[in-house]
């Protein structure tokens, strides 16, 4: 094996030849064999020595030039200005830090956090009474500016405005204007929660009242407004709104016809280009279309003349009878009734209380009877006027000698309701009269009476085909209300002497005439209100007019035998509650008086 210098020589040798091939610039074929030969007799060195081939790298040498890496003061400097850069840095984390609490104090303040006046509430579980007092919204005015109110109430509008939010609370049939903007009391984040919570959440709304510069228009209570300091959300709507209540609210375009056929279904369009919510989108949701002002107005009216109802017959003497709905057989001798199986016996839905109310004031002694209650009728009858159940509001009394003494009893009875109405209700006539405007009610005192025949005389004065002994149509009924109230400036008024034909066999017929019987409808704006009759009070004389109308007599006789032990002559007559407040409102439709309507297509809600 070559030993370390022989292959150094050889090295050495070949690229000698190398450099000189080059200098005379033979090809490269000519010394690359050269090349080849001497690197691989430098790996055969490295293999012998363990090093490459070559001069050898010498380790740098320290500098013993006698200077010191770094005199004391150089030191002392870098320290110092390491010092420097260290309490800079330091200066710059404190302020950053600082800064980051300050946004962070001001984002939570902003936002509210710790704050507790505003949020959800708790669940009202009745786990504790305090010491707050809620005032009504109808009362709140100019009077109390200054004072702290806490109201609920539905919030039927928010709207943020800027760095603010405008709220609408309705309770009842008021609304009040709330106004929130963002001080030391309320934050960005309450104002944010206002006007993000859903409509129509019941709210609990705390603040000071003021006057504002001009009246309010949107609410009700126009003079003044609530400062708000505190606002919490009672119970929050979960669900959208099958409509908007702005929507539900808005005024009538025009007035619709209150007489001929009906269909919820039926889609009619606002001229205005607004949104009208249609009758069967408010039924379907009867619960949300009751909250309206003019709805909330319509029922408590109807309270109200359920009460003055009351008022006036006790006054009279009358008592309150409270009859059965469930009855064997038909109460009137009629088919339209909804049948039932009675525990295996048949049986019906009373479609009157006329035969019990009988009863018990002319065979009980009872004398002055009235009563009140639901009364159904299966009537196919898909009419703008007709229910298949309403409230009856009905009286029965004893006469001595003549029924003008129960005609008399009416007359007061209705003048004593209207009276009241006008008298107790106005806000709830305004709140109404807001959205379906309508003419008030006129009536004379003592209520204008005409016999059937005058009625019929004056259609025919007025052009229009009428036969004494035949019924009157709906059309016809309008039309007599017209030429009444040209005639004698009244919308109330009521017609006697009708066609027995046409009256149910237990009225009276009349003496004079016998096509004729004791009986009367009463009218307001031309449509009836109230049937009523002298009733038959002899048993054979009931049996008589009852086989004249085919009745079976089996389905009559307790009331037929109820007359067998003497009766004190009697007359009276049913009142239907809802048919008179729609027509005493002007409203067009009956359905609008009726709580929860049930006609021959709706059984719900």
């Amino acid at each position: 094996m070559a030993t370390e210098e022989e292959l150094n020589t050889q090295i050495a040798e070949l690229g000698e030849k190398i450099k000189n091939a080059k200098q005379e610039k033979k090809p490269k074929e000519e010394w690359d064999p050269f090349l080849k030969e001497m690197l691989a007799l430098k790996a055969k060195f490295k293999e012998v020595t363990g090093r490459d081939h070559g001069p050898q790298k010498q380790e740098k040498k320290p500098n013993n030039s006698g200077q010191q890496e770094a005199s004391e003061k150089n030191k002392e400097k870098r320290a110092a200005k390491a010092a420097a850069k260290a309490k800079k840095e330091a200066e710059k984390a404190a302020k950053r830090a600082e800064r980051e609490r300050r946004e962070r104090e001001k984002a939570e303040r902003l936002a509210g956090v710790g704050q507790d006046n505003f949020g959800d509430a708790k669940m009202v579980k009745s786990h504790e009474i305090t010491d707050k007092k809620w005032v009504e919204v109808g009362n709140l005015k100019p009077a109390l500016a200054g004072q702290k109110v806490l109201v609920r109430g539905y919030l039927q509008t928010s709207r943020g405005v800027g760095k603010g939010v405008f709220v609408l609370v309705r309770s009842t049939l008021y609304t009040v204007q709330g106004v929130a903007f963002q001080n030391k009391t309320v934050s960005q984040g309450m104002v944010k929660y206002i006007a993000a919570l859903p409509v129509e959440s019941v709210v609990d709304i705390e603040g000071t009242v003021t006057v504002p510069e001009n009246p309010v228009e949107s609410a009700t209570q126009k003079m003044v407004e609530i400062q708000i300091t505190s606002f919490h959300c009672v119970s929050k709507a979960k669900q959208a709104l099958p409509f908007l209540m702005e929507d539900a609210c808005r005024p009538d375009e025009k007035k619709e016809a209150d007489v001929g056929a009906y269909d919820e279904n039926e889609e009619v369009k606002r001229e205005d280009g607004l949104v009208r919510v249609g009758d069967k989108n408010r039924l379907d949701n009867r619960w949300l279309d009751l909250r309206t002002p003019a709805n909330q107005s319509i029922m408590r009216i109807e309270s109200m003349v359920g009460c003055l109802f009351r008022e006036c017959l006790l006054s009279k003497g009358f008592i309150e009878l409270h009859a059965p709905k469930l009855i064997a057989g038909s109460s009137e001798g009629g088919a339209d009734v909804f049948t039932l199986d009675y525990f295996g016996q048949p049986a019906c839905l009373a479609m009157s209380p006329q035969l019990h109310k009988q009863m018990a004031a002319a065979c009980s002694g009872f004398e002055r009877i009235f009563t009140t209650g639901p009364v159904f009728r299966a009537e196919n009858s898909n009419t703008r006027r007709h229910l298949c159940e309403f409230t009856g509001f009905d009286l029965e009394m004893a006469i001595h000698e003549h029924y003008d003494e129960v005609m008399d009893v009416f007359s007061d009875l209705f003048i004593h309701i209207f009276d009241g109405i006008n008298e107790r209700c106005k806000a709830e006539l305004e709140r109404v009269r807001e959205q379906h405007p309508f003419e008030d009610l006129k009536y004379l005192r003592p209520t204008l009476k005409i016999t059937y025949a005058e009625g019929c005389a004056l259609l025919r004065e007025a052009g229009i085909d009428q036969d004494d002994y035949e019924d009157l149509s709906t059309e016809n009924e309008k039309k007599l209300g017209d030429i009444v109230k040209e005639k004698y400036d009244t919308d109330f008024f009521f017609m006697d002497k009708y066609p027995l034909s046409v009256r149910p066999f237990y009225t009276m017929p009349c003496p004079e005439n016998p096509k004729l019987s004791n009986s009367y409808d009463f009218f307001i704006r031309g449509q009836e209100i109230l049937s009523g009759a002298q009733r038959i009070h002899e048993p054979e004389f009931i049996e008589e007019r009852a086989k004249a109308w085919d009745i079976d007599l089996s389905t009559i006789e307790e009331y037929v035998n109820s007359f067998r032990n003497g009766a004190l002559p009697h007359g009276g007559g049913g009142i239907g509650l809802e048919r008179v407040v729609m027509l005493f409102l002007g409203l067009p439709n009956i359905r609008k008086a009726s709580w929860f309507p049930r006609d021959p297509r709706r059984l719900a809600p």
